[in-house]
């Protein structure tokens, strides 16, 4: 009888909802679905961010579900919102061999998530971290939740060699080891070639020299430096405690920025392209990393009640996935951000800062070139190529940093490109309060 009696998994979801706007003290809010053509608003309420480490770096012995961990008991601290509200998680991560089951449910439990907090793990290659955000924010937008946890996470320091099952081997003879960084996160599977190679494809056809790419990578790195020292870091990030047989380390600052040696980046010798025709090298492209970034999102009720005192309030307006041919996956963002900004109503000169992910430099100055935008709009406070590239992060962490650049009504743009041949972008507004 009891099965009888109790209430169907939907009317189960209502109610708890209607018993956290009973909670916070506002009037209950009639659900609205894609359906009827009405669409609820989705605000981030926080963001936050580790230090990026160098490969094999300080975060070695941290894995990348307790790098997410931090990350998101910082944002979460910042929200001020109870976690108990929290009814789903959504981590980009990309390279989880050997990660153990479920690594974004590792993450919200390792960040004292109640073992009720669904999650899911997303992997959509570097643009994991931002497409975590926009399935967080649906669920806002059609009325299933109220408040939701998205980010990204990746630790490329830990990521195992493999060797195939003893089916798949040779009986007798030597064994090889494949790299998981190559084969899972850096290897165009359809052309089989490095995704630099497919950099190098972008570069000849809109014609972007070595000296365009090296004086681009070479402004990555002073602005990261600029902005390290004028403290324009500071509100986003959060220190993680290392500890090691010296004892505990504390780290705050990304770990790439300073090194910076223009002579050695100008002499470098292309790393994929070996003719004599290559442009790209070394200190063009981003590095290995390792890092994660997390943020709070919450409906309108949410954000009346504990926006007010956010350094990061802002509207999700829109988002956009697109796809292309996979070798010209860096220019994928040209025809994502066009596509958000349509949705969101409005025009490029309404865009007050643009975060463009650095896989490589000729991804930035590809995409400025046919979208003509304004390159001091571009990355302000450098990018990947000095801030560092933690594949399942990237996504989350270059939304966290636009977040801390906008003032209150401002538009920004987070996109970045994805291997296969696709990229994801989104469009955010800062706002002040909500009423």
């Amino acid at each position: 009888m009891a099965g009888i009696c109790s209430r169907p998994p939907r009317l189960r979801s209502l109610g708890a909802s209607l018993a956290i706007q009973r909670r916070l003290g506002v009037a209950p809010t009639r659900r609205r679905y894609a359906s009827t053509g009405q669409i609820q608003d989705a605000f981030i309420i926080s963001a936050s961010r580790t230090a990026t480490a160098k490969f094999n770096g300080s975060f070695l012995s941290i894995s990348a579900p307790k790098l997410g961990a931090v990350a998101i008991k910082s944002a979460l601290a910042k929200s001020s919102i109870p976690p108990e509200l929290v009814t789903d998680v959504y981590m980009g991560n990309v390279l989880q061999a050997s990660v153990g089951q479920s690594p974004a449910r590792q993450a919200a439990l390792f960040a004292s998530l109640p073992a009720t907090t669904e999650a899911t793990t997303i992997n959509k290659v570097c643009a994991s971290g931002l497409k975590a955000v926009i399935f967080a924010a649906q669920n806002i937008q059609l009325g299933l939740s109220d408040v939701q946890v998205a980010g990204g996470m990746e630790n490329m320091s830990r990521v195992p060699l493999y060797l195939p099952r003893l089916g798949l081997q040779t009986l007798f003879g030597h064994q090889s080891l494949t790299d998981g960084i190559l084969s899972d996160g850096l290897l165009d599977v359809y052309n089989t070639m490095h995704m630099g190679k497919c950099a190098e494809s972008t570069a000849s056809k809109n014609a972007i020299s070595r000296e365009e790419q090296d004086d681009y990578a070479i402004s990555s790195y002073q602005r990261a430096q600029a902005a390290w020292a004028s403290g324009a870091f500071d509100d986003e990030v959060t220190p993680v405690t290392v500890q090691s047989r010296k004892g505990n380390e504390v780290i705050y600052q990304d770990q790439g920025y300073l090194g910076l040696d223009i002579t050695k980046l100008r002499a470098l010798k292309p790393a994929f392209e070996t003719t004599g025709a290559g442009t790209i090298t070394a200190a063009n492209s981003s590095t290995l990393n390792d890092g994660a970034s997390a943020l709070v999102l919450g409906s309108r009720a949410i954000a009346k009640k504990y926006g007010s005192v956010s350094r990061v309030l802002a509207r999700i307006v829109s988002s956009a996935d697109a796809a292309i041919d996979p070798i010209d996956f860096p220019v994928a963002p040209a025809k994502a951000i066009p596509i958000a900004l349509a949705r969101a109503g409005i025009s490029q000169d309404q865009v007050a800062v643009w975060e463009l992910n650095e896989a490589f430099a000729v991804v930035a100055k590809a995409n400025i070139k046919i979208l003509n935008l304004d390159p001091a709009k571009v990355n302000p406070l450098g990018g990947a190529i000095a801030l560092g590239h933690a594949l399942g992060n990237s996504g989350a962490r270059i939304l966290t940093t636009l977040l801390h650049q906008l003032r209150v009504g401002e538009y920004g743009v987070a996109a970045i490109c994805n291997g296969g041949g696709a990229a994801t972008a989104m469009v955010v507004q800062r706002v002040d309060s909500v009423d």
